[in-house]
């Protein structure tokens, strides 16, 4: 019975490898379309600078860590020495993190709040309809005003676009949650509405609140870069400062490093959520 058993599960561990196989090789023989049609593209336009090929941009890539580049910290006003491509990534998560760790904050906070309690919703709903279809990149005028061009302007732009999918994440998931859940939870004694928020709302919310905060992650890499057009140092500002000095493979090589970002970021963060959900 025991080899049976055995046999059984080292059959069904052999399918899963098999599985996992032809879904890597199925990515990356996408992975290699995609770069055979980027290089015809590339040899076949011309000027040849207005298409950089894969290998100047891979160059540009590795010219990103050959040189080195000083900036300077917020608040503690102190210098830092990095490779160059480095210093300009940690310069746009100066302002990325903040913005998005706190747009992610209140935007959660304010969603479970208004999806729970049915007379903030009626207060605040009207506001939201108005406010929710503005572009963050809208805003980037009056955060020129407000904060000026460096770091904290750009963090309010990253700010309001982390700000409002959070708050639909976390919405949703309070709004949906099941009426027989409260219910049981009523029957074992549950009574308080902060413990019914805490010990049923919140668990059950729990995976769409994850998932907006994940959209979040890639969502805002996008925003950065538009929020980092008027001036504040970034990748964003290096990407629109090669191009205008017509660097087109220096402008793609930066597009990977913030892609190269967003992955490791969005794979830490798939990693975090297995672990709080693994009651699922």
């Amino acid at each position: 019975m025991a080899t049976q058993t055995d046999t059984g599960s080292s059959v069904v561990v052999a399918g899963s490898f098999e599985g996992d196989l032809r879904r890597y090789l199925r990515g990356l023989g996408g992975l290699l379309v995609f770069l055979l049609i980027w290089w015809v593209g590339a040899m076949t336009t011309q000027p040849s600078y207005l298409v950089p090929g894969p290998l100047d941009s891979a160059r540009a890539f590795v010219d990103l860590f050959t040189t080195s580049t000083a900036i300077v910290v917020p608040v503690l006003g102190s210098s830092l020495v990095l490779p160059t491509g480095l210093a300009h990534l940690t310069q746009t998560l100066f302002h990325y993190v903040p913005g998005l760790l706190l747009g992610a904050g209140c935007g959660i906070g304010l969603g479970l709040g208004m999806g729970w309690n049915g007379a903030l919703d009626d207060w605040l709903r009207p506001l939201v309809r108005v406010l929710r279809p503005i572009p963050p990149l809208a805003w980037i005028v009056f955060a020129i005003v407000w904060f000026g061009i460096h770091h904290t302007g750009a963090a309010f732009i990253v700010f309001v676009g982390a700000f409002w999918i959070n708050f639909y994440g976390a919405y949703g998931g309070v709004e949906g949650v099941s009426s027989d859940l409260t219910d049981a939870a009523s029957t074992l004694g549950v009574e308080r509405d902060l413990s019914m928020l805490k010990l049923v709302a919140l668990p059950s919310a729990a995976p769409q609140v994850l998932t907006g905060f994940r959209t979040s992650i890639g969502r805002c890499w996008m925003i950065v870069v538009g929020a980092e057009l008027f001036g504040a140092p970034g990748v964003g500002y290096e990407i629109i400062n090669a191009s205008n000095n017509l660097a087109m493979a220096t402008s793609v090589a930066y597009m990977f490093l913030i892609s190269l970002a967003f992955l490791c970021m969005d794979v830490g963060f798939r990693l975090v959520e297995g672990r709080v959900l693994a009651w699922r």
